[in-house]
């Protein structure tokens, strides 16, 4: 199969995503129960000619350099549309359905689902996520806050600022 095929028209509002994006040391995470820390980060957006773009994001140890967390799936428009929905599985076993909107070059999202394995996951529990792209000149901003078993309102937990490094 040849994945080298056009952009599909309906995600023209999002063409300003595709690529490979890198965070070295521009990630950092938060939340009420835990200590901050930074990380790296590699995140990529590609294209096969659907109305969906896959997206793969790896985060890493920014001293240690150990794998830290990975997460894939896919980022769908409805074509015609502003509306986007962003599928992920997470390599802890949490899965979520995030919709949203994009605007010019943000799109906001809130998760719809938020499921987990019925074993193996750690607690607490994520309840519900939100999330933000931004192109803010050539940098991209990510931003996730997410509510817990523990933490029940939404707080920030990870935000991260990259630079493209392939298209």
């Amino acid at each position: 199969m040849d994945c080298n095929q056009p952009m599909h028209p309906a995600l023209k509002t999002l063409a300003w995503l595709e690529g490979i994006w890198r965070a070295e040391n521009t990630g950092e995470g938060k939340f009420p129960t835990i200590k901050a820390f930074k990380f790296c980060e590699e995140i990529s957006f590609s294209s096969i000619g659907q109305p969906m773009l896959n997206y793969v994001g790896q985060s890493w140890h920014s001293e240690k350099k150990k794998p830290m967390h990975r997460e894939v799936g896919f980022l769908k428009i409805i074509p015609g549309s502003n509306k986007v929905s962003l599928i992920l599985a997470h390599n802890f076993g949490l899965t979520t359905i995030e919709e949203g909107h994009v605007n010019d070059f943000e799109i906001t999202l809130k998760s719809t689902n938020v499921s987990r394995m019925s074993e193996g996951c750690k607690e607490p529990v994520v309840l519900k996520t939100e999330r933000e792209f931004r192109l803010v000149g050539s940098m991209l901003e990510q931003t996730i806050r997410m509510a817990t078993t523990n933490v029940g309102e939404i707080s920030e937990h990870i935000r991260t600022v990259y630079q493209k490094t392939e298209k």
